[in-house]
């Protein structure tokens, strides 16, 4: 993906970012904490100003602390940078009201204006609230005429969190709604898997190094995985979690993302609408999600690494009756003449035997009998792409082992990222708040991606719940329901013994 960092904006023009939800856990612990390192590194305008905007009443040192205490000295040789924490806090300014009051969001600018003054100014709003809010907080900072039109003094920039709507009808109602404020142009749909750096590294894996793109394709590669997996239960996000489930939480955002960017045409360059003209292309490309190509289950009460742990209807504010998926396996099929005949296989889950995300490209076998005397079942070469935990991008092809005889192995070609580059990696957060000070759109959601998202998922969805269609039982720490695997094999797939290696 394209690194546009420091020196792409002038520095002489003050920046506003205007954080609303301030005092929730995803500012507190995720937007703060990125903001800071990137203040570490020197790649903020010199006159910017952070605002943090709730309902909940604090003033600018009771705000001052909740954030200190999320704050890192990563950057730093010896960890630490008191002084450096101290001059970011002083940037630093808190703000109490309603997200749907106009007058709340002039008293916003009423203390903005006193940094700002009255020339250019640039303003980010980070939404980090519920998806229902968006239109609201959207409407109110509009009525206080916060928001700079085209040719107006300085930009205005929203920030959006997934996830964007819950079906193709309500993610348009949304985009529609925040377009009356904010153009598309402006709005930017945060998925932050896609600031991670191995995903960030995928087109350039891809188009860098010629030995890949050339078996890109149906003729060479027999099929892709891409997995998501956690050994942790809803925990403090139950609520949440029961309204929207796995498919929209993780798998129609994150893992289809991850899809577009492997299996999307080239692009014309790096600029950010020609990659989401490809990634549109092959969104729209994919047949709606069927049920006989879906896998959903849910979490019991097991024992796992020596604990016990709860069932997800066990869960503090889950219902007795959810029928709410924490896994699902999905088969989807790309109809395009690139990929045609592949199949996709999508797998994300809570409660597993392992906290993974990756994507695994299984290549054809050899054909022909030349080795099946010293090996009858030869190992096909596999590229792996890891992104969490330990990052790595690794390469399976079989060797002879050492010794008189002919044996073969499959053996690792290995990329890890901490033992190959000394730099440290931004968490994901860095690279895409960056990227919208500087205006780069590429890793953003445009709303055409969005709307091809959802019309492969919502169908599915739709006859899940108008069923109430009973999601499989797994043990929590498990690899995940017996009829997942039974359709992994169904469409060529199989899984190896552990996750790690090849």
């Amino acid at each position: 993906m394209p690194d546009s960092r420091a020196g792409d904006y002038p520095t002489s023009e003050p920046l506003s970012v205007v954080v609303i939800g301030a005092s929730g856990d995803l500012a507190l612990k995720k937007i703060f904490p990125a903001l800071f390192a990137l203040y570490m590194q020197d790649l903020l305008p010199e006159r910017f100003h952070i605002f943090g905007f709730a309902r909940t009443a604090m003033d600018d040192g009771a705000f001052r602390a909740a954030v200190s205490k999320h704050l890192t000295c990563r950057y730093t040789a010896d960890g630490n940078c008191h002084e450096e924490i101290a001059s970011f806090l002083q940037r630093c300014y808190y703000v109490a009201g309603q997200y749907d009051s106009a007058d709340s969001f002039l008293n916003l600018y009423a203390v903005m204006h006193g940094f700002e003054g009255e020339g250019r100014a640039n303003r980010m709003y980070y939404m980090s609230i519920p998806p229902f809010l968006f239109d609201d907080v959207a409407r109110a900072v509009g009525d206080a005429g916060l928001v700079s039109c085209g040719g107006g003094p300085g930009w205005s920039r929203a920030v959006i969190e997934k996830p964007f709507g819950q079906d193709r009808a309500s993610s348009d109602e949304l985009v529609s709604g925040m377009a009356q404020i904010f153009v598309e142009d402006q709005t930017y749909r945060i998925d932050h898997y896609l600031g991670k750096e191995v995903v960030q590294n995928l087109l350039v894996l891809r188009l860098a190094n010629l030995i890949f793109e050339p078996l890109w394709n149906r003729t060479w590669i027999e099929n892709v995985h891409i997995q998501w997996k956690e050994d942790i239960g809803v925990e403090t996000r139950a609520g949440y979690f029961d309204q929207y489930g796995i498919i929209r939480d993780v798998m129609q955002n994150h893992l289809l993302q991850m899809l577009s960017l492997i299996a999307m045409e080239p692009p014309v360059n790096f600029e950010a609408r020609h990659i989401s003209n490809e990634k549109a292309k092959v969104l729209s490309s994919i047949a709606p999600l069927t049920l006989d190509r879906l896998v959903v289950g849910q979490y019991e009460a097991a024992t796992y690494q020596g604990q016990a742990r709860r069932g997800y209807l066990e869960e503090k504010d889950i219902p007795a009756d959810s029928v709410t998926p924490t896994f699902a396996g999905a088969v989807l099929h790309i109809n395009n003449q690139r990929w045609a005949g592949v199949p996709f296989l999508l797998t994300a889950g809570k409660g597993l035997d392992g906290h993974l995300a990756e994507i695994r490209l299984r290549f054809r076998q050899v054909p022909g009998e030349m080795f099946r005397r010293f090996e009858e079942n030869l190992e096909s070469n596999e590229l792996v792409i890891r992104i969490q935990p330990d990052a790595a991008i690794y390469f399976c092809i079989v060797n002879k082992a050492p010794g008189l005889e002919m044996k073969l192995v499959q053996t690792t070609l290995n990329l890890r990222y901490e033992s190959a580059f000394k730099e440290k990696i931004p968490d994901a957060y860095e690279s895409l708040l960056l990227d919208v000070i500087q205006g780069d759109r590429s890793l953003f959601i445009r709303k055409d991606e969005l709307a091809a998202a959802w019309d492969i998922f919502t169908p599915v969805l739709h006859e899940l719940e108008e069923q109430r269609i009973q999601p499989e039982r797994y043990g929590f720490g498990t690899r995940g329901p017996e009829r997942a695997s039974a359709l992994a094999a169904q469409f060529g797939f199989w899984q190896k013994g552990g996750d790690d290696g090849c």
